[in-house]
C-alpha cells in the first residue's frame, strides 16, 4: 500500500504549467513538515516535501492555496528519474496529491485576509460543484 498523509505549511506558492503531450495542468509546491519531536536544546526539525497535484485538483490548490498557509494532503509517494540536456541523471520522490484540504485554524484564518468566509463565503471547502451549503460560517467545525 502506498498512502500519504502530511499536514504542514507552505514554502511557496504553487507553481501551474502544463504537459506538452495532452495539455494537462499540473500544479507543484513543496510543504515544509515538522517532525514530531524535538531535541533538547535544538530548535524544531521540519522535512521539506514536494507536491504534484494534477488536473482540477492542481487547479484547485494553485487558485487557493498560498505561501504560509497551512494544509492537509493525502497522497501516494512516486519516484521518477530523467537525464538532463548534459546526460546527467536526476532522481526525484514527490508526494502525487489525490486529496487536498485547509488546515488553518479559523484563528488563523481570521487574521489575514485569505481567510475561509473571504474566499467561499458559505460553501463548505471540499464540495465544488455539490449542493451542500451551510446556513453560516459560524456551523463550521474549525
Amino acid at each position: 500500500m502506498n498512502k500519504v498523509i502530511l499536514m504542514g505549511r507552505l514554502t511557496r506558492d504553487p507553481e501551474t504549467r502544463y504537459t506538452q503531450t495532452n495539455n494537462t495542468l499540473v500544479a507543484s509546491f513543496s510543504l515544509a513538515v515538522n517532525r514530531r519531536f524535538v531535541r533538547q536544546g535544538e530548535e524544531r526539525q521540519a522535512d521539506f516535501i514536494n507536491i504534484v497535484a494534477w488536473s482540477k485538483l492542481g487547479e484547485f490548490c494553485s487558485k487557493y492555496f498560498k505561501k504560509g498557509q497551512q494544509v492537509g494532503i493525502i497522497g501516494r509517494i512516486q519516484t521518477r528519474t530523467w537525464d538532463d540536456d548534459q546526460g546527467n541523471k536526476h532522481y526525484v520522490t514527490e508526494v502525487v496529491a489525490e486529496e487536498a484540504y485547509f488546515a488553518d485554524s479559523k484563528r488563523d484564518g481570521e487574521a489575514n485576509s485569505n481567510s475561509f468566509e473571504n474566499t467561499f463565503g458559505d460553501t463548505a471547502p471540499g464540495n465544488m460543484g455539490s449542493d451542500f451549503e451551510m446556513s453560516s460560517s459560524d456551523d463550521l467545525p474549525f
